[in-house]
């Protein structure tokens, strides 16, 4: 089916669902509660994890909703590493569309496009008349409103935030954390380095006495002294980087831009400071200190060699997803021209996605389908949907409930012992629309363990050497500036990566560098960051 063809169903499926919407009196006015008198059915998209329940009606947390209610959802439920593929040939389709996207994680370009050819529906009627659990958020943090509000006024999407700090103390504030083993650093008499010439001794050191480290520890397989997966978001050694020339480092490995103390956008992968963060990385590389894998491996390979122990130090949002807990320490920032932290872009509003779920135009009743979706936003079941639940049959439970110092329910988290917090969170959480607000918790659930210490590594280890004063915020750009960007990003970011990788391999020369600048400029870099410096510049004029 053409495009075109598709614009005009969808076109009149919106048109068809308005009007019937607007026939019928609002349910929110007559104050109407669930569980429905009747049992109601609606349809939605949405993803699953590899090797967890591919059945969302399976899952406990949808299964109380239903009862809770009385709405019964019809899903069409894909594997998470075939949902970018499937999804848009899904709404391409006029026939595979359901009345809402539940995980859809689209991007503004494919919130706008969608929007334009009338597939999605704008949201904010709905959410000021029948979505009292958003609008008290909306109310409470009006940024998350603004944020999510497209440059022509309409709402095309219900989001994902997760508040764990604000500002330079947020969890998102660093992604790809450095950790070290600290039970290879005891066991060798070694300190925790605090520069880049003691790091590079302390790799050494692992490298030099392997054979003692595998027979100490029962290491089955090579000693790595340090991996990662390169330009693989929370994986990439790009933290490592921060402390050569200005500081910028590239804290942004998707768009590899940085805001300087003066408001200015720069493309952190020209700076001086890339350039010499890349040459001590290949420098560490033709001594044997990095893993030759590093650069292709996928994330099973990554972890799997983790868990055997082998690694000296490695890069990941929690070590206890590639490692164990006990054994290792976050590694702070190391000085080389100077010290410093760059936050990630985007951080300081803390955990946000403006594209999390869309209700579609083939919805017969949307304000259903909107008050269905509020209940994702109540503060007790948010967080149930973003790591958990409890009363589960397995044998593990996210959660156990017990009561607040007020005597009313809370959820308390559980334990993770061993396990890994990705794998049982993945196992029971459905994700979606949802909020999760710093005032939440020790009200109506607790602070989970990981996010605590991961809190404290970052408020106490990180936050002191983050001197730069602003990242880039997360800014809704309209149609025409979001395509021509995501058009220049395409090159540019395909350059960047392909010389990180290649330059710590291989090395590389001025005459290469030279070559590179000159290749960015080509593919429109000077035009890439002159549309971010306009929002930027718009941002601040507010």
């Amino acid at each position: 089916m053409n495009r075109k063809l598709v614009k005009r169903i969808t076109t009149a499926a919106l048109a068809a669902s308005m009007a019937a919407s607007f026939s019928m009196s609002s349910m929110a006015a007559e104050g109407s509660v669930f569980p429905l008198e009747e049992t109601a059915t609606l349809t939605g998209m949405i993803s699953y994890p590899a090797n967890t329940e591919s059945n969302p009606n399976n899952r406990t947390i949808f299964k109380r909703l239903q009862e809770q209610t009385n709405v019964e959802i019809e899903w069409t439920a894909i594997q998470s590493d075939q949902w970018s593929d499937k999804i848009k040939l899904n709404m391409a389709n006029i026939n595979s569309i359901t009345d809402f996207v539940f995980s859809a994680g689209f991007s503004d370009s494919d919130l706008l496009r969608y929007a334009e050819q009338g597939a999605i529906i704008p949201l904010e009627e709905y959410i000021d008349s029948c979505m009292p659990n958003l609008s008290a958020v909306f109310e409470k943090y009006p940024e998350y409103r603004a944020m999510t509000t497209a440059p022509d006024g309409h709402i095309y999407s219900l989001p994902w935030i997760e508040q764990l700090g604000a500002e330079k103390t947020a969890i998102q504030t660093i992604g790809d954390m450095s950790f070290i083993n600290k039970k290879w650093l005891d066991f060798l008499g070694l300190e925790i380095p605090e520069t880049v010439d003691e790091f590079e001794q302390v790799l050494i050191a692992f490298r030099d006495n392997a054979d003692k480290l595998q027979a100490e520890f029962g290491i089955e397989g090579s000693i790595i002294p340090m991996s990662f997966i390169m330009n693989d978001g929370d994986q990439d050694p790009a933290i490592l980087i921060n402390g050569f020339g200005e500081g910028y480092g590239d804290a942004d490995r998707g768009r590899h831009i940085a805001v300087t103390d003066d408001k200015q956008v720069i493309c952190s992968a020209t700076q001086e400071g890339f350039k010499k963060g890349m040459q001590w990385l290949h420098s560490l590389y033709e001594q044997d200190l990095i893993d030759p894998e590093a650069f292709t491996q996928e994330w099973s390979t990554y972890v799997s060699k983790g868990k055997s122990g082998r690694y000296g130090v490695c890069f990941s949002w929690d070590v206890a997803n590639i490692d164990n807990l006990q054994d290792w320490v976050p590694l702070p920032a190391l000085t080389a021209d100077t010290r410093n932290i760059t936050p990630q872009n985007g951080s300081f509003t803390s955990g946000y996605d403006r594209g999390r779920c869309v209700v579609t135009a083939v919805a017969e009743d949307p304000e259903l389908v909107c008050e269905w979706l509020d209940q994702m936003y109540d503060p007790f079941q948010s967080p149930q949907n973003n790591w958990g639940t409890y009363g589960e049959d397995d044998d593990f439970d996210i959660f156990e409930l017990g009561e607040n110092e007020n005597g009313e329910q809370m959820l308390q988290h559980a334990p993770l012992g061993d396990a890994s917090p990705v794998e049982v969170r993945e196992a029971e959480c459905v994700g979606g629309p949802l909020a999760v607000l710093d005032e939440y918790y020790d009200v109506y659930v607790t602070c989970p363990d990981d996010a605590q210490y991961r809190l404290d590594w970052i408020k106490d280890i990180y936050t002191p050497d983050m001197n730069t004063q602003y990242v880039y915020p997360n800014v809704f750009m309209s149609a025409e500036d979001t395509e021509e960007l995501s058009n220049l990003q395409a090159d540019i970011t395909k350059t960047i990566n392909a010389a990180k990788s290649d330059w710590v391999m291989n090395g590389f020369d001025d005459s290469d560098w030279e070559q590179f600048q000159k290749d960015l400029e080509a593919y429109g870099l000077s035009d890439m960051l002159a549309i971010f410096q306009k929002y930027l510049d718009a941002y601040y004029a507010e």
